[in-house]
């Protein structure tokens, strides 16, 4: 067993999958499918996506949601929407998935790699207006990222960019559970692994309505209420089976909300007692996500790795060695990195899924709490 295992995911099949996503059955979906073939409007903002959006912004008390294709697409377009300068840096922590960066790329920027707060595991609004002052060139926008769904202060990010006027779009992949809108553009992932999952999707939820029609334009070839291409643009569009199968995960989501909250006590249950562990503030009982990341003692990872994987049980490093360790990301400019490194090395993805048995849970903390406590 190496340090450098995030460079590749461990075995893809033990005993007990990190992940096993459940998303609504066939007879769940099916009464939407039929409105969708009696409608015969299969994408294009379709009655099916108008009812979910409105549903999602009840749910979450928004100002304005729009749904699209999937969030990498979403951020990239949150940050065109706002017109920061091509080639300019965008400020992120290195301390996130690989979607955040190619997004940045994606809509022209430059990712500027940066470290976060040790509590948090965030970019701090107050970091990064320190950070702007030793930035290596022109910052044209910032990506604040919630990292595991863990809840962020958005209307402190809303005073950033008043202050700053800089581009800011949230990367809240995994915080449906969580987030409180704000008008900075949130991007809210509803891929199968999340806790509110449709298979690939996102929506984007803002209080500034011009922003969101800015990002609608974008995500529609730059198409606003006529066949001409104002501006350039993508299509980023969520097709109405999506946004169908986005109706029945509402309308079951109390349920799945439960099933992750169970599991969510559970850990926190079996792990409070071992000296070193420690899950996100909160986590369990103010919020659930559909992943649990626990924090090791330093110095235990390797061994905790090589006793869950024996034990077939998997595990998963989910933002590898940070994004200034990917192949893709290396080049670009960074700030030292010291609290991303300690992160690297202490924090590791434990199974969770809606119906992992609690005999599972038990005997996985019980290996978990025998391996970090061996040295």
């Amino acid at each position: 067993m190496t340090s450098k295992l995030w460079d590749a995911d461990p075995d893809p099949a033990p005993d007990v999958p990190v992940a096993r996503p459940r998303l609504p059955t066939a007879d769940d979906i099916l009464p939407y499918l039929r409105e969708i073939d009696a409608n015969r409007w299969y994408s294009n903002n379709g009655s099916l996506n108008q009812r979910f959006q409105e549903a999602l912004r009840a749910r979450i008390a928004a100002g304005h949601v729009v749904c699209l294709a999937n969030a990498t697409l979403g951020l990239a377009l949150a940050l065109m929407a706002q017109k920061p300068a091509k080639g300019s840096l965008c400020m992120m922590p290195s301390w996130t998935f690989a979607a955040s960066a190619h997004a940045a790329v994606l809509a022209g920027l430059v990712p500027w790699l940066v470290d976060v707060d040790p509590n948090t595991q965030q970019l701090l609004p107050e970091a990064a207006a320190e950070l702007l002052r030793q930035a290596p060139g022109k910052v044209g926008a910032v990506m604040p990222v919630m990292p595991f769904g863990g809840p962020l202060g958005a209307a402190n990010w809303d005073r950033f960019k008043g202050d700053t006027g800089l581009a800011v779009a949230i990367d809240a992949a995994a915080a449906f559970d969580t987030l409180t809108p704000s008008r900075v553009p949130a991007v809210v992932s509803l891929h199968a692994t999340k806790a509110l999952g449709i298979g690939e999707g996102c929506f984007i939820a803002s209080d500034d309505g011009a922003l969101i029609d800015e990002i609608m334009k974008g995500a529609n070839f730059g198409f606003a209420n006529s066949r001409e291409a104002a501006a350039p643009a993508l299509n980023g569009k969520l097709s109405e089976y999506g946004a169908a199968v986005g109706l029945a995960a509402l309308e079951a989501w109390p349920h799945t909300r439960a099933a992750y909250r169970r599991v969510a006590t559970g850990y926190r249950r079996w792990l409070g007692s071992i000296s070193g562990l420690s899950l996100p503030d909160g986590f369990g009982e103010r919020w659930i996500s559909s992943t649990v990341t626990v924090g090791l003692p330093i110095g235990s990872m390797d061994r905790t790795l090589t006793a869950l994987m024996d034990a077939g049980i998997g595990v998963r490093r989910w933002w590898g060695g940070g994004l200034h360790r990917h192949a893709a990301f290396e080049h670009f400019p960074r700030a030292p990195l010291p609290v991303t490194e300690m992160l690297v090395a202490t924090q590791l993805g434990l199974p969770c899924w809606t119906d992992l048995p609690d005999e599972a849970i038990s005997r996985i903390c019980s290996i978990l709490g025998e391996a970090v406590t061996a040295g």
